[in-house]
């Protein structure tokens, strides 16, 4: 027969299992956190990054350490966090290659779903089509009518194969019928180096990478992907008013390793969302062309298996591989 001084002495156990995750999560973090973010320094991922670090790093109290992993359009650094330990300490930076390489790569070595544990979507970002601050296309109509009329003549620039510049461009080349040569980089920053230089006739980096220099007159936009005007560059038209049906619009969120404990990643998500509704923070980020989302760790997941179908749809459209 159970004794009174039983049911308590077990009633204290279970109390104590019950409470463990909150302490964990109160002694959590013990030491500095590692950002990998999958693309070189001074891309938009990477600044995008090193902004959320610096608010994380100022709420939790401890150092959130960028660790750039660049290479093979997002892989290695994805894989660097899918095979990272889940112990709370190590996190990265997801963006939309994570839906887009399952389908775009022959093989990747991560699960997109079973690896990682989303936490939070935080932001998206069209992407501007450049050319030459001086050249004579000065519209998309101008570029597709130069395309067709030179086809396989010119080169666009890529952040890299499987890079978001990269299925903007074959999306465009597929919609709009015209044929132009690609010419994969390491990140959107050689995008705009190739197409200041002249060995580029275009290209498609993120908004936020293009609009210093396009402000500057360094180069043009003549067309924004997402499926209205951008506040940070209102002169550019949506590319989709000239190519019916084009839009294309990346997100960048933070991610950990499959398995992370949830109590942390619930933690992590509540700083960003904090950062998220200050003011300042919010116009900072917004002056870019940066879309705030805030999608937190409970929606996250639902929203990553909706994009990789929506991205498997694009690259078939795109007929976009790499080996």
């Amino acid at each position: 027969m159970t004794t009174r001084r039983q049911l308590l002495t077990t009633g204290v156990a279970l109390s104590a299992l019950a409470a463990w995750p909150q302490v964990r999560a109160q002694a959590w973090p013990a030491r500095p956190l590692r950002l990998i973010v999958p693309f070189i320094p001074g891309s938009a991922p990477d600044v995008i990054a090193r902004g959320l670090s610096e608010r994380l790093t100022a709420s939790l109290g401890q150092a959130v350490v960028i660790e750039n992993k660049p290479g093979a359009g997002g892989n290695i650094g994805l894989d660097a966090i899918a095979k990272s330990p889940a112990d709370g300490y190590t996190i990265g930076l997801g963006t939309s290659s994570l839906s887009i390489n399952p389908w775009l790569y022959r093989k990747v070595p991560y699960d997109p779903i079973e690896d990682f544990t989303p936490i939070n979507n935080t932001y998206a970002m069209p992407h501007a089509l450049i050319v030459q601050a001086d050249s004579p296309i000065k519209s998309v109509p101008d570029l597709v009518r130069e395309l067709k009329a030179n086809p396989g003549k010119f080169n666009y620039a890529s952040g890299g194969n499987g890079s978001g510049a990269h299925l903007c461009a074959e999306l465009f080349k597929a919609m709009a019928g015209v044929d132009i040569v690609h010419v994969p980089y390491r990140g959107a920053p050689e995008i705009i180096t190739a197409v200041i230089g002249g060995s580029a006739l275009c290209g498609f980096p993120t908004l936020s990478t293009a609009v210093p220099l396009v402000k500057g007159g360094k180069i043009r936009c003549i067309g924004v992907t997402g499926p209205k005007r951008n506040a940070a560059l209102p002169d550019a038209p949506p590319v989709g008013e000239t190519v019916q049906g084009f839009e294309v619009v990346s997100w960048f969120g933070i991610v950990a390793p499959g398995k992370f404990p949830a109590e942390v990643a619930g933690r992590i998500d509540a700083e960003i969302q904090k950062a998220l509704a200050d003011p300042a923070f919010r116009q900072k980020v917004q002056a870019d062309g940066t879309e705030i989302v805030g999608l937190g760790h409970k929606e996250f997941p639902a929203y990553l298996r909706q994009d990789l179908q929506k991205w498997k749809r694009a690259v078939e459209l795109s007929g976009a591989k790499v080996d």
